[in-house]
């Protein structure tokens, strides 16, 4: 089965194992915080800024129609506007008819947009996109502000189409 050989190759490097490989370098605090975006559906974690549908208008046409469409209606990527109520699980999901939380919607742009750069939108920017998209599903009215106090209080329209699984987190 095993070779002394072996065995004692183990017994002799199972601490430097244990220490890992000296790779890289230790993650701090301040490190981890840069990644801690995770906008949670009460707010929490939000960052300062604000954000208009007119002020995000242009920065969709620069940074999101080329791969949503002109006003969000699809084009090599998914549509984010429009759709009927989900019926099937194979239905077209938008943010109007499938996002629970508009702080997703956030969450989500923040993290993953624009796809080939993700993460190099300002907070400002991701605020006024998201004021954009929900204006455009008619979510909210065109000159609504969104920031950290008015997006958790927007409400979606499926938002009670899912089973939520810690709802006293929310």
């Amino acid at each position: 089965m095993f070779t002394s050989r072996f065995i004692a190759l183990l017994l002799c490097t199972g601490t430097a194992f244990a220490e890992g490989p000296g790779l890289g370098t230790p993650v701090t605090a301040a490190d981890l915080a840069a990644w801690n975006l995770n906008a949670l559906p009460d707010g929490t974690n939000l960052p300062k800024g604000s954000g208009t549908m007119a002020q995000g208008a242009p920065i969709y046409a620069q940074k999101c129609g080329h791969c949503h469409g002109e006003q969000g209606k699809g084009a090599i990527n998914a549509a984010l506007v429009g759709a009927p109520p989900i019926k099937s699980i194979d239905a077209t999901k938008t943010i109007a008819n499938f996002w629970g939380y508009s702080t997703t919607v956030f969450d989500f742009i923040r993290r993953a947009m624009p796809f080939q750069q993700p993460r190099t939108l300002k907070d400002d920017e991701v605020y006024a996109l998201t004021a954009y998209l929900l204006a455009l599903n008619k979510i909210i009215a065109e000159n609504e502000v969104m920031n950290a106090k008015t997006l958790p209080q927007v409400k979606m329209p499926n938002r009670e189409g899912f089973i939520i699984r810690f709802p006293d987190r929310i």
